[in-house]
Protein backbone atom coordinates (compact mmCIF):
# COMPACT_ATOMS: atom_id res chain seq x y z
CA UNK A 1 0.00 0.00 0.00
CA UNK A 2 1.32 3.40 -0.79
CA UNK A 3 0.46 5.25 2.21
CA UNK A 4 2.07 2.39 4.53
CA UNK A 5 5.52 4.73 4.12
CA UNK A 6 3.41 7.54 6.38
CA UNK A 7 2.11 5.19 8.97
CA UNK A 8 -0.66 3.77 8.03
CA UNK A 9 -1.82 0.35 8.33
CA UNK A 10 -3.45 -1.08 4.74
CA UNK A 11 -6.87 -1.12 6.86
CA UNK A 12 -6.61 2.43 7.79
CA UNK A 13 -5.56 3.32 3.94
CA UNK A 14 -8.17 1.24 2.51
CA UNK A 15 -11.31 3.11 5.11
CA UNK A 16 -9.90 6.73 4.19
CA UNK A 17 -9.74 5.78 0.63
CA UNK A 18 -13.67 4.81 0.68
CA UNK A 19 -14.45 8.01 2.63
CA UNK A 20 -12.26 10.20 -0.08
CA UNK A 21 -14.71 8.48 -2.62
CA UNK A 22 -17.84 8.29 -0.44
CA UNK A 23 -17.67 11.38 2.32
CA UNK A 24 -20.76 11.01 4.98
CA UNK A 25 -21.02 7.51 4.89
CA UNK A 26 -22.03 6.16 8.69
CA UNK A 27 -19.78 3.04 9.99
CA UNK A 28 -22.73 0.16 8.65
CA UNK A 29 -22.53 2.07 5.35
CA UNK A 30 -18.18 1.60 5.02
CA UNK A 31 -18.93 -2.20 6.81
CA UNK A 32 -21.48 -2.99 3.82
CA UNK A 33 -19.01 -1.46 1.22
CA UNK A 34 -15.64 -2.74 2.59
CA UNK A 35 -16.51 -6.33 3.92
CA UNK A 36 -15.35 -5.27 7.01
CA UNK A 37 -17.07 -6.31 10.66
CA UNK A 38 -18.49 -3.09 12.60
CA UNK A 39 -15.98 -3.49 15.63
CA UNK A 40 -12.77 -3.84 14.04
CA UNK A 41 -14.00 -0.93 11.44
CA UNK A 42 -14.63 0.92 14.39
CA UNK A 43 -11.06 1.06 15.71
CA UNK A 44 -9.91 2.08 12.54
CA UNK A 45 -11.64 4.56 12.06
CA UNK A 46 -11.07 6.23 15.34
CA UNK A 47 -7.00 5.49 14.44
CA UNK A 48 -7.89 7.67 11.47
CA UNK A 49 -9.39 10.35 13.70
CA UNK A 50 -6.63 10.53 15.89
CA UNK A 51 -4.16 11.24 12.98
CA UNK A 52 -6.66 13.66 11.54
CA UNK A 53 -7.69 11.87 8.72
CA UNK A 54 -11.73 11.90 9.14
CA UNK A 55 -14.05 13.75 11.31
CA UNK A 56 -17.41 12.91 12.08
CA UNK A 57 -20.58 14.80 12.96
CA UNK A 58 -24.27 14.00 13.27
CA UNK A 59 -26.14 11.20 15.16
CA UNK A 60 -25.42 8.22 13.63
CA UNK A 61 -21.85 9.40 13.33
CA UNK A 62 -20.89 10.42 9.44
CA UNK A 63 -17.72 10.34 8.98
CA UNK A 64 -15.71 12.49 6.55
CA UNK A 65 -11.88 12.37 5.56
CA UNK A 66 -10.18 15.07 5.24
CA UNK A 67 -8.74 16.56 2.34
CA UNK A 68 -5.93 15.00 0.90
CA UNK A 69 -3.83 17.42 -0.06
CA UNK A 70 -3.96 19.24 3.30
CA UNK A 71 -4.01 15.73 5.35
CA UNK A 72 -1.76 13.47 3.51
CA UNK A 73 0.93 16.46 2.92
CA UNK A 74 1.25 17.26 6.92
CA UNK A 75 1.94 13.35 7.28
CA UNK A 76 4.54 13.72 4.32
CA UNK A 77 6.12 16.67 6.15
CA UNK A 78 5.94 15.13 9.37
CA UNK A 79 8.04 12.13 8.14
CA UNK A 80 10.40 14.27 6.08
CA UNK A 81 11.01 15.97 10.01
CA UNK A 82 11.54 12.91 11.55
CA UNK A 83 14.40 11.83 8.60
CA UNK A 84 16.05 15.01 8.69
CA UNK A 85 15.99 14.04 12.64
CA UNK A 86 17.48 10.88 11.90
CA UNK A 87 20.03 11.93 9.27
CA UNK A 88 21.50 14.44 11.93
CA UNK A 89 21.52 11.51 14.21
CA UNK A 90 23.59 9.36 12.25
CA UNK A 91 26.04 12.10 11.51
CA UNK A 92 26.25 13.01 14.99
CA UNK A 93 27.31 9.12 15.78
CA UNK A 94 29.53 8.98 12.91
CA UNK A 95 31.51 12.20 14.33
CA UNK A 96 31.59 9.84 17.58
CA UNK A 97 32.94 7.26 15.78
CA UNK A 98 35.57 9.08 13.36
CA UNK A 99 37.02 10.54 16.39
CA UNK A 100 37.25 7.59 18.60
CA UNK A 101 39.37 5.74 15.30
CA UNK A 102 41.61 8.76 14.51
CA UNK A 103 44.60 7.85 13.88
CA UNK A 104 45.44 9.73 10.90
CA UNK A 105 45.52 13.57 10.46
CA UNK A 106 44.52 13.17 6.55
CA UNK A 107 41.12 12.48 8.81
CA UNK A 108 40.56 16.76 9.15
CA UNK A 109 39.36 16.60 5.85
CA UNK A 110 36.30 14.56 4.82
CA UNK A 111 34.56 13.66 1.14
CA UNK A 112 30.79 14.04 1.58
CA UNK A 113 29.22 12.15 -1.92
CA UNK A 114 25.91 12.14 -1.49
CA UNK A 115 22.91 14.70 -1.05
CA UNK A 116 21.88 12.96 1.96
CA UNK A 117 25.24 12.67 3.72
CA UNK A 118 25.86 16.12 3.02
CA UNK A 119 22.22 17.25 4.33
CA UNK A 120 22.87 15.79 7.38
CA UNK A 121 26.21 17.55 7.97
CA UNK A 122 24.47 20.91 7.11
CA UNK A 123 22.20 19.61 10.20
CA UNK A 124 24.55 18.60 12.33
CA UNK A 125 26.30 21.94 12.10
CA UNK A 126 23.28 24.32 12.80
CA UNK A 127 21.89 22.25 15.17
CA UNK A 128 25.71 22.14 17.45
CA UNK A 129 26.90 25.81 16.69
CA UNK A 130 27.36 27.69 19.71
CA UNK A 131 29.07 31.19 18.59
CA UNK A 132 28.46 32.25 15.35
CA UNK A 133 27.87 30.71 11.62
CA UNK A 134 29.53 32.11 8.74
CA UNK A 135 28.34 31.87 5.28
CA UNK A 136 29.00 32.43 1.81
CA UNK A 137 25.88 32.06 -0.64
CA UNK A 138 26.38 32.17 -4.10
CA UNK A 139 24.43 30.25 -6.99
CA UNK A 140 23.82 28.26 -8.81
CA UNK A 141 21.44 26.77 -6.59
CA UNK A 142 19.35 23.46 -7.15
CA UNK A 143 16.40 23.66 -4.85
CA UNK A 144 13.57 26.31 -4.10
CA UNK A 145 14.08 29.27 -2.41
CA UNK A 146 12.91 28.49 1.12
CA UNK A 147 12.94 25.00 0.88
CA UNK A 148 15.16 22.65 2.71
CA UNK A 149 18.15 23.25 1.09
CA UNK A 150 17.95 27.09 1.72
CA UNK A 151 20.47 26.17 5.28
CA UNK A 152 21.24 28.98 7.47
CA UNK A 153 18.74 32.34 6.20
CA UNK A 154 15.04 30.71 7.39
CA UNK A 155 13.88 32.73 10.05
CA UNK A 156 13.24 30.16 12.13
CA UNK A 157 16.63 28.77 12.28
CA UNK A 158 17.69 32.32 12.79
CA UNK A 159 15.52 33.21 15.64
CA UNK A 160 16.53 29.92 17.55
CA UNK A 161 19.90 30.93 17.09
CA UNK A 162 19.28 34.71 17.94
CA UNK A 163 17.61 33.46 21.25
CA UNK A 164 20.78 31.62 22.00
CA UNK A 165 23.17 34.43 21.02
CA UNK A 166 24.20 32.90 17.76
CA UNK A 167 25.55 35.39 15.41
CA UNK A 168 24.44 35.02 11.63
CA UNK A 169 26.98 36.53 9.20
CA UNK A 170 26.28 35.94 5.52
CA UNK A 171 27.75 37.40 2.26
CA UNK A 172 26.05 36.91 -0.84
CA UNK A 173 27.65 37.80 -4.12
CA UNK A 174 25.19 40.02 -6.73
CA UNK A 175 24.25 36.85 -8.42
CA UNK A 176 22.53 35.77 -5.43
CA UNK A 177 20.73 38.97 -4.90
CA UNK A 178 19.35 38.62 -8.93
CA UNK A 179 18.66 35.04 -8.09
CA UNK A 180 14.71 34.58 -9.06
CA UNK A 181 12.62 35.28 -6.22
CA UNK A 182 15.66 34.68 -3.87
CA UNK A 183 15.80 37.77 -2.81
CA UNK A 184 12.37 38.63 -1.32
CA UNK A 185 11.80 34.67 0.14
CA UNK A 186 14.89 34.28 1.33
CA UNK A 187 17.54 36.99 1.92
CA UNK A 188 15.38 39.81 3.32
CA UNK A 189 13.23 37.67 5.77
CA UNK A 190 16.69 36.83 7.25
CA UNK A 191 18.15 40.12 7.49
CA UNK A 192 14.63 41.15 9.18
CA UNK A 193 15.35 38.11 11.47
CA UNK A 194 18.34 39.17 12.54
CA UNK A 195 21.07 37.99 10.10
CA UNK A 196 24.18 40.27 9.62
CA UNK A 197 24.65 40.10 5.71
CA UNK A 198 26.84 42.14 3.03
CA UNK A 199 27.49 41.94 -0.59
CA UNK A 200 30.20 41.43 -3.25
CA UNK A 201 30.49 41.53 -6.70
CA UNK A 202 31.49 37.77 -6.42
CA UNK A 203 32.50 34.79 -4.08
CA UNK A 204 35.16 32.19 -4.84
CA UNK A 205 33.40 29.39 -3.20
CA UNK A 206 30.22 28.42 -1.55
CA UNK A 207 31.26 27.76 2.24
CA UNK A 208 29.58 27.42 5.88
CA UNK A 209 31.55 27.90 8.49
CA UNK A 210 30.73 26.42 12.31
CA UNK A 211 32.18 28.30 15.47
CA UNK A 212 35.83 27.59 15.11
CA UNK A 213 35.32 24.42 14.72
CA UNK A 214 34.43 23.05 10.98
CA UNK A 215 33.61 24.48 7.71
CA UNK A 216 31.79 22.76 4.78
CA UNK A 217 32.53 23.66 0.98
CA UNK A 218 29.87 22.09 -1.16
CA UNK A 219 30.81 21.51 -5.24
CA UNK A 220 28.28 21.61 -7.83
CA UNK A 221 29.25 18.22 -9.98
CA UNK A 222 26.01 17.80 -12.10
CA UNK A 223 22.98 19.85 -13.17
CA UNK A 224 20.86 17.12 -10.41
CA UNK A 225 22.46 18.79 -7.86
CA UNK A 226 24.79 19.14 -4.86
CA UNK A 227 26.94 15.80 -4.98
CA UNK A 228 30.29 16.31 -3.17
CA UNK A 229 30.98 18.78 -0.61
CA UNK A 230 34.36 18.76 1.82
CA UNK A 231 33.90 19.01 5.55
CA UNK A 232 36.94 20.85 6.54
CA UNK A 233 38.05 20.04 10.64
CA UNK A 234 40.49 22.37 12.86
CA UNK A 235 43.68 22.51 10.92
CA UNK A 236 45.74 25.13 9.24
CA UNK A 237 43.34 24.87 5.60
CA UNK A 238 40.38 25.43 8.50
CA UNK A 239 42.57 28.93 9.43
CA UNK A 240 42.88 29.59 6.37
CA UNK A 241 38.97 29.28 5.42
CA UNK A 242 37.83 31.82 8.09
CA UNK A 243 40.60 34.05 7.40
CA UNK A 244 39.17 34.47 3.65
CA UNK A 245 35.81 34.71 4.58
CA UNK A 246 37.35 37.65 7.12
CA UNK A 247 38.74 38.98 4.74
CA UNK A 248 36.07 39.09 2.10
CA UNK A 249 33.91 40.62 5.46
CA UNK A 250 35.70 43.69 5.38
CA UNK A 251 35.55 44.21 2.04
CA UNK A 252 31.88 43.66 1.60
CA UNK A 253 28.94 46.52 1.86
CA UNK A 254 26.30 46.31 3.98
CA UNK A 255 23.05 44.85 2.61
CA UNK A 256 20.28 47.59 3.60
CA UNK A 257 17.20 44.83 4.20
CA UNK A 258 14.53 47.89 5.12
CA UNK A 259 15.66 50.10 3.04
CA UNK A 260 15.29 47.35 0.05
CA UNK A 261 11.68 46.27 1.07
CA UNK A 262 8.55 47.81 -0.91
CA UNK A 263 6.55 49.04 1.20
CA UNK A 264 8.12 49.92 4.66
CA UNK A 265 8.45 52.93 5.69
CA UNK A 266 12.31 54.66 6.83
CA UNK A 267 11.33 57.81 8.46
CA UNK A 268 13.36 59.80 5.96
CA UNK A 269 11.62 62.31 4.05
CA UNK A 270 14.54 63.11 1.61
CA UNK A 271 14.76 61.09 -0.47
CA UNK A 272 11.47 59.38 -0.31
CA UNK A 273 10.93 55.46 0.36
CA UNK A 274 11.03 54.30 -2.96
CA UNK A 275 14.37 56.19 -3.63
CA UNK A 276 16.18 55.22 -0.87
CA UNK A 277 14.71 51.41 -1.97
CA UNK A 278 16.00 51.68 -5.69
CA UNK A 279 19.07 53.26 -4.80
CA UNK A 280 19.73 50.09 -2.10
CA UNK A 281 18.69 47.47 -4.70
CA UNK A 282 21.38 49.22 -7.39
CA UNK A 283 24.01 49.82 -4.70
CA UNK A 284 23.51 45.85 -4.13
CA UNK A 285 23.94 45.35 -8.04
CA UNK A 286 20.63 43.69 -8.39
CA UNK A 287 20.20 44.26 -12.27
CA UNK A 288 16.63 46.11 -13.68
CA UNK A 289 15.10 42.22 -14.09
CA UNK A 290 15.43 41.39 -10.52
CA UNK A 291 14.63 45.11 -9.02
CA UNK A 292 11.29 44.65 -10.90
CA UNK A 293 10.96 41.04 -9.84
CA UNK A 294 11.07 42.25 -6.19
CA UNK A 295 8.60 45.85 -6.61
CA UNK A 296 6.62 43.99 -9.14
CA UNK A 297 6.87 46.12 -11.48
CA UNK A 298 7.39 45.99 -15.56
CA UNK A 299 11.41 46.20 -16.65
CA UNK A 300 10.35 48.97 -18.60
CA UNK A 301 8.57 50.66 -15.58
CA UNK A 302 11.61 50.24 -13.52
CA UNK A 303 14.05 51.37 -15.96
CA UNK A 304 11.99 54.76 -16.19
CA UNK A 305 12.00 55.03 -12.58
CA UNK A 306 15.96 54.61 -11.94
CA UNK A 307 16.35 57.12 -14.84
CA UNK A 308 14.24 59.45 -13.13
CA UNK A 309 16.18 59.13 -9.80
CA UNK A 310 19.95 59.56 -11.93
CA UNK A 311 18.14 62.63 -13.41
CA UNK A 312 17.10 63.82 -9.91
CA UNK A 313 20.89 63.00 -8.64
CA UNK A 314 22.62 64.73 -12.06
CA UNK A 315 23.72 61.37 -12.67
CA UNK A 316 24.95 59.56 -16.33
CA UNK A 317 25.96 55.99 -14.40
CA UNK A 318 24.76 54.04 -11.57
CA UNK A 319 28.69 54.43 -9.88
CA UNK A 320 27.92 58.03 -9.83
CA UNK A 321 25.03 58.24 -9.16
CA UNK A 322 25.79 55.85 -6.21
CA UNK A 323 28.70 58.76 -5.20
CA UNK A 324 26.13 61.39 -5.42
CA UNK A 325 23.47 59.92 -2.89
CA UNK A 326 26.13 59.39 -0.48
CA UNK A 327 27.11 62.80 -0.99
CA UNK A 328 24.18 63.93 -0.11
CA UNK A 329 23.64 61.84 2.57
CA UNK A 330 21.46 59.55 1.20
CA UNK A 331 22.89 56.25 2.04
Amino acid sequence: MELAVLGLSADEEQVYEALVAAPGSTVGALADHLVIPDGPLADVLAALSAKHLVSCSGDPCRYVAAPPDIAINQLVQLRERELSAARAKVYSLSEIHRSANRTSPELVIEQLTDRETIAAAVAHMESEARVQVRVFDTPPYYESPGGAGAAWNTQTQIARHQNDGIAHRVIYSQDALAWPTKLETDILPAVHGGEHARTRPTLPIKLIIRDDQDALIPFDLSRSGLQVAYLVRRSPLFTALAALFEGEWAQANPLDATAMTPGVATGVADPDEESRSLLAMMMAGLTDTAIARVNGWSTRTTYRRLQRLMTELGASTRFQAGCLAERRGWL
